[in-house]
């Protein structure tokens, strides 16, 4: 029974962090509107920090709760699974193109930070002057973002009326801070939940938490990325996705490591920097060439990203 709760749990978080993300994404994207905010920027930033929400809900929690290794395990596991299974997905539904505007840049910024990140793993734990670093630089990036320079292409009209009809954005004033409201309120009753589950399930399996955040938790938190890139599919739509991808991956190190080490010091399981930090960076490598080569993600190479990630998780289980 008291396994059965503990499942129970981690299902019912993971409900709550999508309902949570999904309020918060359409809430935050009828108030861009309103602000008269770039689609494209929309995309690196507001959608990508909705849907980094339940990360930094869980990580944070996390980290203040006395279970450090679901933190970073869920922000390695996250940055992993958004580029191979929620690009990957979509891919065998319409074709993800990397030739937008500024492209190569974003992800060359990608790549960047997530080298630092590898570095600072290096040099555990993460402090408050980890903190201090990766928030400027948070700043730093959303500043760049919001001017509206060379790394943020613009979209066309026509791509503004496609990402509302995609994601169904509110236009009434009510109804959008109703939205943000529920959404910051169903964020952290999520977290909680999934947080208390997960350790559960680390205890019943007899495996560490460190692996449940790179896996179990991390495709669960990525839920929102994964909706949004497939439903901007079956729309034909793949600008709000590669926009959604990068700029997640960003906030992910910027902002949800930066939060979390603020809140308490942050140490590495030992084990991640075996393994699980270099797929992290060769993913984003990956998602490099195809910005540089200006390459499309179709479904043949849909099948192989997601079978990478398969591979990828059979090995944090038998190892």
């Amino acid at each position: 029974m008291l396994e059965f709760l503990v499942y129970l749990k981690l299902f019912g978080g993971f409900v709550y962090l999508l309902l949570g993300g999904d309020l918060l994404v359409r809430g935050s994207l009828g108030l861009a509107k309103k602000s008269a905010i770039p689609p494209m920027v929309v995309g690196l930033t507001v959608v990508a920090m909705g849907t980094s929400a339940p990360e930094l809900m869980v990580s944070g929690y996390s980290a203040i709760s006395g279970h450090p290794d679901i933190a970073v395990g869920n922000i390695i596991g996250s940055n992993i699974a958004n580029i191979l299974l929620v690009i990957g997905v979509p891919a065998l539904i319409f074709p993800i193109t990397f030739n937008q505007k500024g492209i190569g840049m974003q992800a060359g910024m990608m790549v960047a930070v997530t080298a630092l990140f590898v570095l600072l793993c290096i040099f555990e734990p993460f402090t408050f002057v980890d903190s201090v670093l990766l928030l400027f630089l948070l700043v730093v990036f959303l500043g760049l973002t919001m001017r509206g320079t060379s790394i943020v292409p613009g979209l066309e009209e026509e791509v503004e009326e496609e990402m509302e009809r995609v994601l169904g954005v509110p236009n009434i004033t009510w109804k959008i801070v109703l939205y943000l409201i529920l959404g910051i309120v169903t964020l952290p009753l999520g977290a909680n939940l999934v947080v208390e589950g997960a350790t559960g399930i680390a205890r019943s399996w007899g495996v560490s938490e460190a692996i449940i955040g790179l896996s179990l938790i991390a495709i669960g938190t990525s839920l929102p990325e994964l909706s949004t890139t497939v439903v901007s599919a079956l729309h034909k739509s793949s600008d709000v996705a590669v926009g959604n991808v990068i700029g997640s991956n960003l906030l992910n190190i910027l902002a949800i490591m930066g939060v979390t080490s603020m809140l308490a010091d942050v140490p590495v399981d030992p084990n991640v920097m075996v393994w699980d930090i270099w797929v992290m960076l060769g993913c984003s490598l990956i998602v490099l060439v195809y910005a540089l080569g200006r390459r499309s993600v179709g479904p043949v190479a849909g099948v192989l990203f997601i079978g990478l990630y398969v591979v990828y998780l059979a090995s944090l289980y038998h190892p």
